[in-house]
């Protein structure tokens, strides 16, 4: 099934920001032409929205903060989307509950589609009236960044989707990945940058969500980042020594939830240890490539067994900074965790910091860090309903920091601070160790 469009045109012959928009609304229907109709309506567990739910709450973004804002002529599609499409902006009203999306046949996708149409005609449409408007263009780029990130959720919640289906469908056949080594770079400890350091973004320059800033002086003790993320082949090492069984690496709560779930293993590997699903179907076990989809908990029990712990965000954003933004991103079109190619990009050495190559420390696997996501010092959420996009869950949720496979190049940067729930094991989430010096 085919589920593209012809997309809108602007009026102009095109602005920045109107190629950027289509740009963006046009990746998301990418991602879904593989998938039948039937596809996009599952959830998989609570977790999880529909695929069709994200196409059209990104939409509903749009049209809430940005038409019925600013473009007075505006006329909504379906004055109901407002109530089924909202996700937790209390402040403009309540919401269909969250663990019930895949309840909701109709709207059909192609009523979604219809309103995705509706919706750009008029923002571009805007756009062309109103371009040179600042305000109106953060609006749209907090938007259109905000789709982004639910195009990483539409992959992560489809994958979970296809693992609970028998058949194990396949998502999307992966292309060779050229240049990968088939045997794991050595792992090593490289020395980090110490002292009274700047981290965070200025909110000045270029775009950055709000939890980014302000910028701030952080205490960086002396530390060593390990050189790679742990590979597979590493992990099934910790498995086999039998540490789901032994309590004294766990964190109680992560103890608590080994016990009540029954972990054994990382999500989405064989009984067996020796296969995991991917978009890709069924595969082998790639021992070289990052382990992901562990939950902070895995990764911090990981970490005490190798004698290491986890690095803070702020030792992980320094050495982001020194790095190249390439990497096994989404625009790879790979979706799963590669083995690192046999010659790693090298970081910019600026001020010597990093004389030894990070591989892999922007995409593959988000990497969890020791950090809680608590606010930065002088912290101000966005004023109005958006201050609801971050500031309100800066609560018993962990920093990681990097992107992975599922995550858009222009989406990226070295501030950039992802958030889930300690026990989240969904996502393309995995583990760099670290140590004091």
């Amino acid at each position: 099934m085919s589920i593209s469009t012809d997309p809108p045109v602007a009026d102009s012959s095109g602005t920045g920001l109107a190629n950027f928009y289509l740009r963006v609304r046009q990746r998301s229907l990418f991602l879904c032409e593989t998938l039948a109709q039937e596809d996009t309506v599952v959830q998989s567990m609570p977790d999880v929205s529909p695929t069709k739910w994200h196409l059209a709450h990104t939409t509903w973004f749009f049209e809430r903060f940005v038409l019925k804002a600013h473009a007075p002529a505006y006329r909504e599609f379906e004055a109901a989307y407002d109530h089924l499409f909202n996700s937790y902006y209390y402040t403009v009203g309540q919401m269909f509950t969250r663990a019930q999306r895949g309840l909701l046949s109709r709207p059909t996708l192609a009523d979604v589609l219809r309103y995705r149409e509706h919706v750009d005609t008029a923002v571009l449409a805007l756009i062309d009236s109103h371009g040179s408007s600042q305000t109106l263009e953060k609006l749209l780029t907090l938007g259109l960044n905000h789709e982004q990130q639910h195009q990483e959720l539409l992959i992560t919640d489809i994958k979970h989707v296809f693992a609970v289906n028998p058949l194990r469908p396949v998502f999307r056949e992966a292309a060779p990945w050229p240049g990968a080594s088939n045997t794991p770079n050595p792992l090593s400890f490289v020395p980090g940058p110490d002292g009274l350091i700047e981290c965070g973004a200025t909110g000045v320059d270029g775009f950055c969500f709000d939890n980014e800033t302000p910028r701030h002086e952080v205490l960086v003790r002396p530390h060593a980042l390990a050189s790679r993320p742990i590979t597979n082949g590493e992990f099934r090492e910790f498995v086999r020594d039998g540490a789901y069984r032994e309590c004294s690496l766990w964190l109680a709560d992560g103890w608590t939830r080994l016990q009540q779930d029954g972990w054994t293993r990382p999500f989405y590997w064989a009984e067996d240890l020796e296969g995991e699903f991917t978009l890709n179907g069924q595969v082998d076990l790639a021992l070289n490539a990052p382990v992901c989809h562990l939950s902070f908990y895995e990764a911090d029990a990981f970490a005490r067994w190798a004698g290491k712990r986890l690095p803070t965000e702020f030792e992980l954003e320094l050495a982001l900074t020194y790095a190249p933004l390439e990497g096994n991103l989404a625009e790879e079109d790979q979706f799963h965790p590669r083995a690192a190619r046999r010659s790693a990009p090298t970081l910019v050495d600026r001020q010597k910091h990093h004389p030894t190559p990070l591989a892999q420390i922007f995409g593959d696997v988000w990497e969890w860090t020791a950090s809680p996501y608590t606010p930065y010092p002088g912290f101000e959420p966005l004023a109005g309903s958006l201050g609801e996009y971050n500031g309100k869950f800066m609560c018993s949720q962990v920093v990681l920091r990097g992107g992975s496979c599922a995550t858009p190049r222009s989406h990226l940067r070295a501030t950039y601070r992802n958030f889930f729930y300690p026990d989240a094991r969904w996502q393309f989430s995995g583990v760099r160790l670290a140590h004091d010096a």
